[in-house]
């Protein structure tokens, strides 16, 4: 049980502070209008993953379980590549790259951002979808520890990340720079992990 809650928090935790449309805009909007009017906006993902969600399980639960563990160990390389990336961002991090992006507030437009992104649809369907499987085939408890592990870090860092940015324009980028360095250990991790998961089993 405890091992799908880290997952879900570990997982959440580097897809936040992974530089990306929904984080830039995210970063804008705190720094045009403030964290009280921007802190609504972490809850996108609850609307737009929705659908998400549903289709890639649809999919998921109906092809051979070899296919499974294939995208499971798919999902390992995917989440080494994005270390690899992460990695080089913290290398060459700017605090000036995300500032251009327009500052019109809207809840829609944030969903919209969030839905056209590719990474929830490589990230359910390579990494959360074999995962959450697995977890509910085990028990429907583990599943929804999964999920709730994987949403609440995800609106609690995405909440935490819009304070830093309007709190001072100097504290926000470099513990920006700092959360991008532990979520490359994080996604190093959970990388190797998938894909042992995917070998072993």
């Amino acid at each position: 049980m405890i091992n799908y809650l880290i997952m879900g928090v570990g997982f959440a935790f580097a897809s936040v502070v992974q530089p990306g449309p929904f984080q830039a805009f995210l970063l804008s909007q705190s720094l045009t209008n403030g964290w009280r009017k921007t802190i609504p906006l972490v809850f996108a993902p609850l609307f737009s993953d929705g659908p998400i969600i549903v289709l890639v399980l649809l999919v998921l639960t109906n092809v051979p379980d070899g296919l499974l563990k294939i995208l499971q160990c798919a999902g390992g390389a995917l989440l080494l590549y994005m270390a690899f990336n992460a990695y080089k961002t913290w290398s060459t991090f700017n605090e000036n790259d995300e500032q251009n992006i327009p500052s019109q507030l809207n809840l829609f437009k944030a969903v919209m951002i969030n839905f056209f992104n590719p990474a929830p649809y490589l990230g359910w369907s390579l990494i959360m979808g074999p995962l959450f499987l697995n977890a509910w085939k085990e028990s429907p408890v583990n599943g929804v520890i999964l999920l709730t592990g994987f949403y609440s870090t995800m609106i609690l860092c995405s909440a935490g990340m819009v304070l830093l940015f309007s709190a001072a324009g100097n504290l926000g980028p470099h513990v920006r720079r700092i959360a991008i360095g532990i979520s490359v250990i994080a996604l190093v991790i959970f990388g190797i992990f998938q894909l042992w998961s995917g070998i072993v089993s």
